[in-house]
């Protein structure tokens, strides 16, 4: 699979990992180019088992990915639009389409993620960001609207109600510190620790099955709003699909027939041992 021909972004693979690195001058504003170049990306990954890693991060040492072009903004309508006739927004379908990307997406913020740029970082599975770097925003209540590329909705699964409203209602930068403690981020971390740390996480991420990672995410996403009888159904049917899919029988059989699950020593080193068992070759 190739990733090339991209106006916004870059793509290199190497060992799993695809890293897309956002340049598009002078700030990654988040217009139609950058959204048709996600939705490019998105249909070759849906089709790629070979990347089981995509890393967003960016060229820019001051943005990750600026807010949506608010040229796109000035000609809606100012008419009322009946609930039933409302669709989805471009930026709203693409979020979504990397959100259910069948990779782990790692967003790798090293700058101001603000609007639309935010709420590409929440459609990403996990993200980071660097300390004195990193700002967030959600700035559309200032404008006369609400966040609309999915963070309105995801923040909330994110941070719960109260976080969500005041990160919406205050429209004010977050510092990386304040996103931790909140849970929009994974993790804060010093600018020369985010990229060993991204990096190592990624690689390791990589080495596991493509279907397995792939299982583990749609159960995930899947059971934020289901009943736990239901969540439960839906664990067992992600099961099947991944034992049908992976070398798991051969692992359990290999841990059963040499005892590596009696072994103390194992038992301590699960760390070492998950990633031991990749040597197990998958089934063609």
């Amino acid at each position: 699979m190739e990733y090339k021909n991209f106006t916004t972004f870059s793509v290199e693979v190497k060992e799993g990992i695809a890293w897309v690195t956002i340049d598009f001058p002078p700030v990654n504003v988040q217009g139609q180019e950058m959204l048709a170049d996600l939705s490019s990306l998105a249909l070759r990954l849906e089709r790629d088992r070979t990347v089981k890693v995509v890393v967003f991060q960016s060229a820019n040492p001051d943005i990750w990915v600026c807010h949506y072009d608010t040229n796109l903004l000035r000609d809606m309508s100012t008419d009322a639009v009946p609930r039933d006739e409302a669709k989805l927004l471009d930026l709203q379908a693409v979020l979504e389409r990397i959100s259910k990307l069948p990779q782990a997406t790692i967003a790798k913020i090293e700058g101001f993620a603000r609007g639309g740029g935010h709420e590409m970082a929440l459609a990403c599975d996990m993200r980071f960001a660097a300390k004195g770097k990193y700002k967030l925003m959600q700035m559309e209540v200032g404008m006369g609207i609400l966040p609309c590329g999915g963070g309105a909705s995801r923040m909330a699964r994110q941070t719960g109600l109260g976080r969500a409203l005041e990160i919406i209602l205050s429209a004010r930068d977050f510092t990386a510190e304040e996103a931790e403690a909140y849970g929009t981020i994974n993790k804060a971390l010093e600018p020369d620790e985010i990229g060993p740390y991204v990096e190592n996480l990624a690689k390791r991420i990589a080495k596991f099955p493509a279907e397995s990672i792939n299982v583990c995410k749609q159960m995930v996403y899947e059971s934020i709003d289901k009943p736990i009888q239901d969540a439960l159904k839906a664990e067992a049917y992600w099961l099947y699909q991944a034992t049908s899919k992976t070398a798991a029988v051969k692992r359990f059989t290999w841990a059963d027939e040499q005892g590596a699950q009696f072994d103390l020593d194992n038992q301590r080193n699960w760390e070492q041992l998950v990633i031991n068992v990749q040597d197990i070759d998958d089934k063609d």
